[in-house]
């Protein structure tokens, strides 16, 4: 049940409409909810507890962008007492992990990296992250080494690790440092299914 004012407004077509403003009789929701949007990125769902019962996974799923939808005709509570532990009724609770599931690539170039840092933190270790950061030239009995600069690598936004280094390469060839977005008005964008 709601009321309130209506608010003038052009729609696309050029023609004036009234909008109704949410004036909520109910001080929790204006209407229900079937969808409730969690802060992205959703790896995937633990747990989802209403009225202090866990639901079924077939009950609900999770589209993208993070939206946790019911798929068993009922709808979200629109109301919940936020003192009481999510175990009692009249709550509603949902544990999810965060997160982008991985490929095989982006963990070998991660187990790449956590290696090589974890050795050069280890007591006593002169490699990994502790090695000598300003060595570029080693010349020692006949053996001549030339090592890449590491302000270089680290200003081309590489590692120096050849998987990590590759990973990044395949993932952002540009070497982009924020995701590109196009908006438009016009486009809504498909529903897609996110988990399970």
């Amino acid at each position: 049940m709601t009321n309130g004012p209506w608010v003038p407004y052009i729609g696309v077509d050029g023609a004036w409409r009234n909008a109704s403003v949410c004036g909520c009789a109910s001080d929790c929701s204006c209407g229900e909810l079937c969808e409730v949007s969690l802060p992205r990125p959703v790896y995937d769902v633990v747990e989802v507890l209403v009225d202090g019962e866990t639901l079924l996974p077939e009950q609900y799923r999770v589209d993208v962008p993070g939206w946790l939808v019911r798929t068993d005709g009922e709808c979200w509570p629109d109301c919940q007492d936020m003192t009481a532990p999510t175990s009692e009724p009249v709550t509603f609770g949902v544990t999810y992990r965060w997160g982008l599931p991985l490929d095989e690539a982006a963990i070998a170039a991660v187990s790449e990296l956590t290696c090589h840092l974890l050795r050069g933190c280890s007591p006593g270790s002169s490699c990994g992250c502790k090695a000598n950061g300003n060595l570029t030239r080693l010349v020692r009995q006949g053996v001549e080494m030339e090592l890449p600069d590491p302000t270089l690598i680290y200003s081309e936004g590489r590692t120096g690790l050849p998987m990590a280094d590759m990973w990044l390469a395949m993932v952002n060839p540009y070497r982009l440092t924020s995701p590109s977005r196009v908006y438009s008005p016009d486009f809504r964008r498909p529903r897609v299914q996110q988990w399970p």
